[in-house]
C-alpha cells in the first residue's frame, strides 16, 4: 500500500500527488495488469481531461463525487457519496482480481471523519496479497501512513501561483 500526501493547505502546495498515483496506473495498464482508478472528488457524469485521456487508452478511472467538499453544497450528499464510494473501491480491493487500485483523494472524506479510518485500515490489511493500493490526499491519518509500505510526501518548494501567474490550461486542468 502506497500513500501521497501533500504538505499544507491551498492552491499549489504538494501538487503532483493525483499525477504520480496515475503514473504508476499508466504502468501497471503498460504491463497488461488488471487496475482501477478510483476519483473521490471528481463527479461522474463531468468527463475531466484525465477521464477523456484514461478512457483514450482503455483505463479504468471512476468519478464517485460531487466535487470538493468546501465547494458542495450539500455536505451530507458528499459523505453519502464518498461511504458509497468506499464501499465500490473496498469489494474492487478485497476481490483481488486487480494488481493496482488507486484511490484518488480518499483523504478528504477520510481527514474529515465521513469514511470510518478503522474500516479503511481493516480493508487495506486484508486485501489480497497481489493487490497494491495507493491513496492519494492532503492530510493522511497517521495510523494510515504507519500501515503504508510506501508514504511519498509531496513538497512545495516554489511554485508560479505565488508570482501571480495563473493556472496554465493543459497543466492544472
Amino acid at each position: 500500500m502506497h500513500t501521497c500526501d501533500g504538505k499544507g493547505k491551498g492552491k499549489g502546495k504538494g501538487k503532483g500527488k493525483g499525477m504520480a498515483a496515475f503514473g504508476l496506473a499508466l504502468r501497471a495498464h503498460g504491463r497488461g495488469k488488471a487496475m482501477k482508478i478510483y476519483q473521490f472528488m471528481k463527479v461522474p457524469s463531468a468527463r475531466s481531461r484525465e477521464h477523456r485521456v484514461f478512457d483514450r487508452l482503455g483505463v479504468p478511472i471512476e468519478g464517485l463525487g460531487d466535487g470538493f467538499s468546501w465547494k458542495s453544497r450539500d455536505l451530507e450528499h458528499w459523505a453519502q457519496l464518498a461511504q458509497d464510494g468506499w464501499v465500490r473501491a473496498a469489494a474492487t480491493i478485497r476481490a483481488g482480481v486487480h494488481f493496482l487500485v488507486v484511490l484518488d483523494e480518499v483523504m478528504y472524506p477520510l481527514r474529515y471523519g465521513r469514511l470510518p479510518l478503522d474500516e479503511v485500515l481493516a480493508c487495506l490489511r486484508e486485501r489480497p496479497a497481489n493487490v497494491s493500493v495507493v491513496l492519494t490526499g492532503r492530510g493522511a491519518p497517521q495510523e494510515l501512513m504507519d500501515a503504508a509500505d510506501t508514504v511519498t510526501e509531496m513538497t512545495l518548494h516554489k511554485h508560479y501561483f505565488q508570482a501571480g501567474v495563473p493556472a496554465q490550461r493543459g497543466i492544472e486542468d
